[in-house]
């Protein structure tokens, strides 16, 4: 992990914050090493590796070669739910949720140098006593979404005013979110925000673009 990396992403909250799915990149006829390399190229500063699912030896890999090439570039790579895994990767941050090892443990196993995200869905869980051992916070889904099974309810364009409200942490909105209305979220007091079908190598420059 490098610590001037956190630093660096803490003051100055990435925008755009892609997120890699292991099946989804499968999917479309590639692997996360490649969608990494292409992502970083693009000139994302932040990007998120995701699987969900049992975490084997293929994904490992998967996730170490996606992360050393997102490193060598200065891009900061984080894990998705598994704290134990981005440890072992060396990581630069793990992103857990409301059904993951509770945050407070999660930066007693990392130690302090490692970015921690945390997902949060209502207000109830953003004035949760977890969320001050989080780095930045992601609020959603925002808007309906078909990248989780069971997904929480929509908290739409109010609940990022209200998350914004309610925290000076930096906030990621996510869920359901496009070009077409990712300025409107923004607008409405988040950071950045993320996706995981939406924001793609080819679509970055228009993304990148939303705060020009």
């Amino acid at each position: 992990m490098d610590v001037r990396l956190r630093s660096a992403v803490l003051a100055d909250f990435p925008v755009v914050y892609p997120i890699i799915d292991s099946d989804a990149a499968r999917a479309a006829g590639s692997d996360a090493a490649q969608v990494a390399g292409a992502l970083a190229r693009a000139g994302a500063r932040i990007v998120q590796y995701r699987h969900k699912g049992e975490f084997g030896r293929r994904q490992f890999e998967e996730a170490r070669a996606a992360g050393e090439i997102l490193r060598r570039a200065g891009v900061a790579f984080v894990v998705n739910d598994r704290a134990d895994i981005a440890l072992a990767l060396g990581a630069d941050g793990v992103h857990v949720g409301q059904d993951d090892l509770p945050p407070a443990d999660v930066r007693r196993l990392v130690g302090s140098d490692i970015l921690l995200g945390y997902s949060t869905h209502n207000a109830g869980q953003l004035s949760d006593d977890a969320c001050r051992w989080a780095d930045y916070l992601a609020i959603g889904p925002v808007f309906r979404t078909s990248s989780k099974q069971n997904p929480d309810p929509v908290v739409g364009i109010e609940g990022v005013r209200e998350a914004r409200s309610m925290t000076a942490k930096p906030l990621v909105a996510i869920g359901g979110i496009t070009l077409a209305n990712a300025s409107e979220v923004l607008a409405a007091g988040a950071d950045g925000v993320s996706a995981i079908s939406g924001i793609t190598p080819c679509n970055m420059a228009q993304w990148m673009r939303l705060r020009c």
